[in-house]
């Protein structure tokens, strides 16, 4: 296992009727912007539950985040932010109104020219406003940690950055909002978490022991309480379950030690780019064709996650790969994702442009850096 410091300063508050809790856990005297969605907040009575839970503070709203939140959209928020003197931020949504929520807190902080250098020149973070967090959908584990992805519109491109600065101060986690949530989120939900346990976990053994079994039991988690969800909305104890899963993702633990791959992630988030696919379901997608073309490099933990997460133990171990991407693929489409690019209309000439967006870029991704456009390809047409 790899040296590694690790420290999450966010305060989890989590279990039903939690959301009371809002305004206790702001600084007294803040001026706070809430920030949310497409108004599902609204149809959910989450919005209400906030509001009484913050009155007394002075509240400026600011709605229309998209679920992959725009660049054009944030600066709009960025603007307000400034001119109304906002002190604390306040995210009332999923992981795409808290990932443009900590973006906003840190552009409004921002010096050094245009904002966008944060996320395309990964300029630092020395600022930023605080932020607390109400979670209406378990997927992305923005809630506990300081990663962000924004989409830019006018230049088709979506990129990421990470900060402390933006760690949420709080996230309240209320298994209830799950109840109203429609299958498409839900599946979506499932499908994003179990990807994110997957590019910490998929890629060479470390003797790492200890993260290995904490991601091995968040993939059997989701495999087990995903599909209860979708069959029970109203299963508590499920979406309970679900939720925590899609926290402890992503919040640092797992990760830490073990090499990271991402390369499903940052050509998933070209598909997104591009045409507007839903995150999960560019994630379900690539994911298996990086399985396929990195499968030597990635013999050893294909197999064990085929063995400890799926029960496959028969066979050479040629067939005990391709069962486990086999099984992988069928997980995802038993809860309503489709996994091929012709599912999506996604033709050759996108495969193209990704490539060559990869080839301008001049740089190298996956866990031993070693998947360029060349293997981009193979991995796209593999999805055809």
């Amino acid at each position: 296992m790899y040296n590694f410091e690790y420290q999450n300063p966010v305060k989890i508050i989590f279990g039903k009727g939690e959301i009371g809790k809002v305004g206790i856990n702001i600084p007294e005297g803040s001026k706070i912007m809430l920030t949310f969605g497409g108004g599902s907040i609204f149809k959910n009575g989450v919005y209400d539950q906030v509001k009484a839970a913050i009155k007394g503070f002075e509240v400026v709203e600011f709605g229309g985040i998209e679920p992959n939140p725009h660049y054009e959209t944030l600066m709009k928020a960025v603007k307000l932010v400034k001119s109304e003197n906002i002190t604390f931020l306040l995210s009332v949504g999923g992981g795409s109104v808290l990932d443009g929520t900590k973006f906003i807190a840190a552009a409004a902080c921002f010096q050094n020219g245009d904002p966008w250098k944060i996320l395309s020149h990964q300029a630092p973070v020395m600022d930023a406003i605080p932020i607390g967090a109400v979670l209406t959908l378990p997927a992305t584990g923005s809630e506990m940690n300081g990663n962000s992805v924004v989409t830019r519109f006018e230049t088709t491109e979506k990129l990421s950055f990470a900060s402390q600065k933006v760690m949420p101060v709080f996230s309240i986690l209320d298994p209830e909002v799950i109840f109203s949530l429609p299958d498409k989120q839900v599946a979506n939900g499932v499908v994003d978490a179990f990807v994110h346990v997957i590019e910490q976990y998929l890629t060479f053994p470390v003797n790492s022991p200890i993260q290995d079994r904490f991601a091995e039991s968040i993939l059997i988690t989701l495999v087990e309480e995903g599909p209860k969800v979708l069959a029970n909305r109203n299963d508590y104890e499920s979406a309970a379950n679900l939720m925590w899963s899609a926290t402890m993702a992503l919040n640092g633990l797992i990760g830490v030690g073990v090499p990271q791959d991402w390369a499903t992630h940052m050509i998933g988030h070209e598909l997104t780019a591009y045409h507007g696919i839903d995150h999960a379901r560019t994630l379900a997608i690539v994911l298996p064709g990086i399985m396929q073309v990195k499968r030597e490099q990635k013999k050893d933990k294909i197999m064990q996650l085929g063995k400890r997460v799926w029960g496959i133990v028969e066979g050479n171990m040629d067939e005990r790969i391709d069962k486990t991407i086999l099984k992988t693929i069928d997980f995802f489409e038993s809860v309503g994702l489709p996994t091929k690019l012709s599912d999506y209309g996604v033709s050759t000439k996108t495969i193209d442009l990704i490539c060559k967006r990869f080839e301008e870029r001049g740089f190298k991704i996956g866990e031993k850096a070693n998947i360029g456009p060349k293997e981009i390809r193979l991995i796209l047409e593999n999805r055809l």
